[in-house]
């Protein structure tokens, strides 16, 4: 039975993603900064597969390690990551910015990304095989206004997992890279700093993406035949065309 890892699976994509590879008989590995949150998916989810819980913050790069170096034995040989935590925070101009938001989409979106992904690798590597599915974002394809440092981190995503792909053929290790578009998730309640009424406009007049269609994407992408690899994936909704162009009904 394989075994996949899932950063940021408390919520959106990442719990979506937790609920259909339980579906399909998948070890999970469920990583989160909610414990409360991580509590209740392993209780539900345990019903289905075997599931093991990490508690730690991607952006602390002890905290990473110490995390997956005590994973147990019999979830060690880990089939699929989904470098899945990240968050936008802001929506500012590049002179009004916050460092603090900075550091935070910085630290959790790129540098978290790297901290999960170098964990994991060399156990990829010495079994010679393994799949790395990382979540981008069209803001890291198209840059938008007010998105600069947001987009940037994304951007960096889009770069890594191209890397990757390189670094790893020679050990037959698939990379991918998922881009959505608007998904209607907690990202926005994050990125305005808990406005739900200006989160609520974000998916207003149109029928955004949700977690779930994400996840199926994601599924199929990794049961692809094993010759197969999906390198770069981009979703929207069908009433957005790019970054800034969204076919809104405002009736």
């Amino acid at each position: 039975m394989s075994t996949v890892l899932i950063t940021g699976a408390t919520s959106g994509i990442g719990k979506a993603c937790a609920y259909l590879f339980a579906e399909q008989n998948y070890n999970l590995i469920l990583c989160g900064r909610r414990s409360e949150k991580l509590n209740e998916l392993e209780k539900e989810l345990s019903k289905q597969t075997k599931v093991h819980t990490l508690q730690f913050d991607v952006r602390f790069r002890e905290d990473v390690f110490k995390a997956i170096e005590s994973i147990p034995s019999e979830f060690k040989a880990i089939d699929i990551l989904i470098n899945n935590a990240g968050n936008a925070h802001g929506l500012h101009s590049i002179q009004e910015g916050s460092l603090d938001d900075w550091d935070a989409m910085i630290d959790g979106n790129v540098k978290g990304l790297l901290y999960v992904s170098k964990a994991i690798i060399p156990t990829m590597i010495d079994r010679n095989q393994g799949f790395i599915v990382n979540i981008g974002s069209i803001a890291g394809k198209e840059v938008y206004l007010n998105g600069n440092v947001y987009c940037a981190s994304k951007f960096a995503v889009n770069a890594l997992n191209k890397s990757m792909r390189l670094d790893l053929n020679q050990y037959n290790i698939r990379v991918s890279g998922i881009h959505p578009g608007l998904v209607e998730t907690e990202f926005s309640d994050v990125r305005f700093k808990g406005d739900s009424e200006r989160a609520k406009q974000v998916y207003k007049g149109y029928k955004a993406l949700q977690a779930e269609d994400i996840a199926d994407i994601i599924h199929f992408v990794v049961t692809r035949p094993y010759h197969v690899n999906i390198e770069d994936l981009i979703v929207y909704p069908t009433a957005q065309a790019s970054a800034t162009m969204l076919n809104k009904n405002e009736n």
